[in-house]
């Protein structure tokens, strides 16, 4: 069965202005701002060619491939992204007791429009993070 690719306009918070701009250089959904933004170099190739601000880009690679874990797409993605679990080897580094203890509190501090997973749905977003392959590469920091 093949899926559907993850519309990027569906994404909670993403500015209309920067998805129609992104959608005629031909980036609609998850799997082509995988492929145009993996690297470093791409992004801001992306950036330059569509008038995006690069952080903008950044921002929707990251929520992109927070949506190949199942379940991590609208608002789930924004939320894990927002909290500060903003890619799949950060989400995996999580213990999932303390993943799903940290996004509770993110949503009642913050007042975050949206609820927290339940503590099977974020240990399965993180034994799914391990699964996946890189496909993203972030420049090294220092």
């Amino acid at each position: 069965i093949k899926r559907t690719p993850f519309p990027l306009e569906q994404f909670r918070g993403v500015e209309p202005e920067h998805i129609e701009k992104l959608a005629v250089a031909g980036i609609r959904n998850v799997s082509q701002m995988l492929q145009a933004g993996r690297t470093p170099q791409g992004r801001l190739a992306l950036a330059e060619r569509c008038g995006v601000p690069p952080e903008v880009v950044i921002e929707y690679v990251k929520l992109a491939d927070l949506a190949r874990v199942p379940g991590l797409k609208s608002i789930r993605a924004r939320l894990y992204y927002d909290a500060g679990v903003d890619t799949l080897e950060k989400l995996a580094g999580w213990d999932p007791e303390e993943l799903w203890g940290m996004l509770i509190d993110f949503v009642e501090r913050t007042g975050f429009d949206g609820i927290a997973p339940l503590p099977k749905e974020a240990a399965s977003a993180v034994a799914t993070a391990k699964r996946l392959p890189a496909v993203v590469e972030y420049e090294v920091q220092g």
